[in-house]
């Protein structure tokens, strides 16, 4: 994946595995002016646990552009349940994008044959619809679960993987940020996650 440091800058990006791809845009200190930004020009939802539990906060938002947007992530920052500073991203994107799987450590783009004809290992709710999630095996000192919302992949990658465990537990009903537009000024914020540019 490409980062793009500039909000509204151009595309052609080369990637060395991939060749051409998207850029991923927006990284900025989060602000109530910045997410705002953010959701007006985003047709792709945000995804965030809301509200959210405790001591957690917004630490940034970016998409990834081809002529429209085609993927947005969002990241928190907080406690594990063990005390441990914690990390989650939330990708949303449209099918072969590979933003969620580059977050992940994997080399293919979608998770497709690893979630088919397997059972569900959890449920969230996420716009108001029960929504069944699939355990990936990921790179080393991360938990990764994938779904399908709003006719796109979702992704739940967490440092360390207690992590995105307590997120769920205490919040397990993920909102468009867009719908939280009237509310921006009560979401903790943070300073932008390191997470974002380098997953590690």
């Amino acid at each position: 994946m490409a980062v793009d440091p500039d909000l509204e800058g151009g595309l052609g990006w080369v990637c060395q595995q991939h060749g051409a791809v998207p850029g991923l845009h927006g990284f900025a200190d989060p602000t109530v002016h910045s997410l705002l930004h953010h959701i007006a020009a985003s047709v792709v939802p945000t995804w965030m646990p809301w509200p959210l539990p405790r001591a957690w906060s917004l630490g940034g938002v970016g998409r990834v552009v081809d002529h429209a947007t085609v993927a947005t992530v969002l990241a928190l920052s907080g406690p594990d349940p063990l005390g441990d500073p914690g990390d989650l991203l939330l990708v949303a994107e449209e099918p072969g994008v590979g933003l969620g799987a580059w977050y992940a450590g994997l080399d293919s783009p979608d998770p497709g044959p690893v979630v088919a004809g397997r059972a569900a290992d959890a449920r969230i709710v996420v716009a108001g619809h029960p929504t069944p999630l699939w355990f990936v095996d990921a790179a080393d000192g991360r938990q990764v679960c994938v779904g399908e919302a709003s006719g796109r992949w979702l992704w739940l990658v967490s440092w360390p993987p207690l992590a995105g465990a307590a997120v769920l537990l205490d919040a397990p009903t993920l909102v468009d940020l867009r719908d939280l537009a009237g509310e921006l000024d009560v979401v903790p914020l943070t300073g932008l996650s390191a997470r974002l540019g380098n997953p590690g």
